[in-house]
């Protein structure tokens, strides 16, 4: 009788762990979900054109002083639309990369840790990139470089890769659109 009652305990309690781990389990998935669809696909080519020196000073050859201040500002407000993204998906990464901090495999802890080292300094990165922007908004005359911004974000690109295929070989992670 006594067998009886330990071993209907021990199931109800092994029940609950069960159900406790699914549930648990299912929240990640859910968020980890939501989290990947927050990311917005960033043409990287196009940003890189953006922002290369060359374009500006082939502009600044071909028009008019006035006509390419206008045109630079233009381009300016296109990168402010890029960097803010980048800053966007940062963010988004960094806080997966936190959820999969928890995870038993040092393998996924390695490269969690890693994007959520990467994504922060991409976040800090493109807050001074936006700063740079705006500033040139008022100067668009002077000079600009986000390169940093774009290299960050393709490292960020490849880290959050590994990571997911760490975490779950059989789906395909792709971040930008032309990455």
């Amino acid at each position: 009788m006594n067998l009886a009652i330990v071993l209907v305990v021990a199931a109800v309690v092994a029940l609950g762990i069960m159900l406790r781990l699914a549930i648990t389990r299912s929240l990640q998935a859910k968020r980890t979900a939501g989290l990947t669809a927050a990311i917005h696909p960033i043409d990287v080519e196009a940003f890189r054109n953006l922002i290369n020196p060359a374009e500006d000073d082939y502009l600044r050859r071909r028009l008019p002083a006035k006509q390419f201040r206008v045109v630079r500002r233009e381009r300016l407000r296109a990168m402010a639309t890029y960097v803010h993204m980048v800053g966007r998906n940062a963010a988004v990464l960094a806080s997966l990369g936190q959820s999969a901090l928890a995870g038993g495999d040092p393998r996924v802890a390695a490269a969690a840790q890693q994007l959520v080292n990467d994504a922060l300094l991409l976040r800090r990165n493109a807050a001074v990139a936006l700063a740079r922007i705006y500033l040139a908004l008022a100067w668009p005359s002077s000079g600009f470089a986000a390169m940093r911004v774009v290299d960050g974000y393709e490292q960020l690109s490849g880290t959050a890769m590994l990571l997911g295929r760490l975490q779950n070989p059989a789906v395909p992670i792709r971040l930008s659109a032309l990455l």
